[in-house]
């Protein structure tokens, strides 16, 4: 993994004529999680987006240790977000065959594998539980190794035990050196370190 940490600083973020957040800093590390708190409407989401290069700041600077910006947001990056991104008629091996071709991977029997895909393959997306999409937009991260996560209420739709495995997931990817930047409402199942954004 050549991305091995991202650094914010002095970050300021605006929706309209409302600024979110100011002189925002964060530095995280290969093998760190950080949970990103706040109340609705706080930034948690458009602070995601800025660092995938979708927002751009009001002020401040996001860098990324090991990698420029532009290779940094093509390459090593994954965002996830609150809504799954799948296309409702595909099957759903067509759908994680698609995203993990986009991203540049290829790892799809071990995403299957990891997230017990298998009996849902053959079905339309529109046809997957809540938690079973959650699970198919998930596997991306699996197929298409990524450094850095960014992960918007990853585990929202997922019952107690699917939390509990994809936190398993999430442990090993801090424990090859991946990063974990994620919004949250409810604690993470691994150690992280808490951000609590407030205007």
């Amino acid at each position: 993994m050549s991305l091995s940490a991202l650094h914010i600083e002095a970050l300021a973020l605006r929706r309209g004529e409302r600024l979110l957040f100011e002189r925002l800093d964060l530095d995280l590390a290969a093998g760190e999680a950080v949970a990103l708190t706040g109340a609705n409407g706080s930034g948690k989401t458009s602070l995601l987006r800025a660092i995938a290069g979708l927002i751009r700041p009001e002020a401040g600077a996001i860098r990324f240790g090991g990698a420029g910006p532009d290779d940094a947001r093509a390459e090593h990056l994954h965002l996830l977000g609150h809504q799954d991104g799948l296309k409702p008629h595909r099957l759903a091996r067509d759908e994680l065959a698609f995203q993990a071709a986009w991203a540049g991977g290829a790892r799809l029997d071990a995403a299957i594998d990891r997230l017990a895909l298998a009996p849902l393959l053959d079905l339309e997306v529109r046809r997957l539980s809540a938690g079973q999409r959650r699970r198919l937009a998930l596997a991306r991260l699996i197929a298409a190794p990524r450094p850095l996560w960014l992960l918007d209420e990853p585990m929202a739709p997922l019952d107690a035990a699917w939390r509990a495995r994809f936190g398993e997931v999430m442990a090993e990817h801090l424990a090859g050196g991946g990063l974990i930047l994620a919004a949250v409402h409810d604690p993470l199942p691994i150690p992280a370190r808490d951000l609590e954004l407030a205007a």
